[in-house]
């Protein structure tokens, strides 16, 4: 995999993935877009977020929404590394049983999400979930 980041103009950057597709970021604070860091965040939850929605379908359950809210904690020094990270899944869908929500986070958390599984290596990650049954 390669990638390509390009300085735009202050602390503005435009980085593009091998698949052409274009992001901006900010280090100033996430002045005009995410810093670097809300993307790593970004990045492990919608990792996160794609297994338990494909295990959910794979094993035929009636998914309609599956939401992460990302929480995390950073040192108070440089360098200002994520120490906590808690990705909480908010997944509805017709029929589901906390069974198999739960089932689909541990998957996730535990042999599927390559970002999550990285950070995890200096990082604290917990997950936990709701389900919301839809009539």
């Amino acid at each position: 995999m390669q990638a390509r980041v390009k300085w735009i103009e202050g602390l503005t950057f435009m980085g593009e993935s091998a698949s052409g597709h274009q992001i901006l970021m900010d280090g100033n604070a996430g002045d005009k877009a995410p810093s670097p860091m809300e993307m790593v965040l970004l990045a492990a939850g919608g990792c996160s977020a794609v297994d338990v929605v494909s295990i959910l379908q794979k094993g035929r359950h009636a998914v309609s929404d599956c939401e992460v809210r990302l929480t995390s904690q950073r040192a108070e020094e440089e360098p200002r590394v994520f120490t906590h990270i808690n990705l909480h899944f908010i997944v509805s869908g017709s029929g589901l049983s906390d069974k198999a929500v739960a089932r689909a986070v541990a998957l996730s958390a535990e042999k599927y999400c390559s970002v999550a599984m990285m950070l995890g290596k200096g990082v604290a990650i917990t997950h936990s979930y709701e389900r919301v049954n839809n009539a």
